[in-house]
C-alpha cells in the first residue's frame, strides 16, 4: 500500500480539510444574510417577536403586514473608511434582509406596534379578544 504525503508545495495540502469548515462558515452567513436570527412569544393579550439586527439602522428597515403574513426587510449598509488601514480579513456581513412571519389567526395585524432599541427590533402583535356569543332563545314548535 503505497501512503501519498502533502508536501508544502503541494496547493491541494491545505484545502481539502478546509473545505468543509469553509463551506459550513459560507452557510452560516447565507442564512444569517437572509434571515436574521429572532425569538417569538406569547402571552394572554399579544404575540412577541425580536429579532437582531446589529448595525442596521432604524430608516433601513421595513415592516409590513400581507395575507397575513408579517415581512421584516432592510439591509445593512456598508461603510468602511479606508485611510491608513489594511485589512486582512472581515467577517462583517453587509447587504439586504428578509425574514417573514405567518400570524396565528386570532392576531390583530392592523394592531401591530414596532420599537427598534440595542439592535433589536421588537414587534408586539396584539390578539384578539375572543368573541363571546350571546345566548340564542330557540322557538320549539309543535309538532
Amino acid at each position: 500500500m503505497v501512503e501519498k504525503t502533502h508536501t508544502a508545495g503541494d496547493v491541494t495540502s491545505g484545502f481539502w480539510p478546509r473545505l468543509p469548515s469553509e463551506i459550513q462558515s459560507i452557510a452560516r452567513r447565507v442564512v444569517n444574510y437572509f434571515a436574521p436570527e429572532s425569538d417569538a412569544s406569547a402571552t394572554g393579550e399579544c404575540y412577541e417577536i425580536n429579532v437582531e439586527l446589529p448595525g442596521v439602522a432604524q430608516e433601513d428597515i421595513d415592516l409590513s403586514v400581507h395575507d397575513n403574513v408579517l415581512m421584516v426587510k432592510g439591509e445593512k449598509k456598508y461603510q468602511r473608511e479606508e485611510k491608513g488601514k489594511t485589512y486582512f480579513f472581515s467577517e462583517r456581513a453587509y447587504g439586504a434582509f428578509q425574514r417573514s412571519f405567518r400570524l396565528p389567526p386570532d392576531s390583530q395585524g392592523d394592531k401591530i406596534q414596532a420599537n427598534f432599541k440595542d439592535d433589536v427590533l421588537n414587534i408586539v402583535i396584539p390578539k384578539s379578544s375572543p368573541q363571546k356569543e350571546a345566548a340564542q332563545k330557540i322557538e320549539v314548535r309543535k309538532g
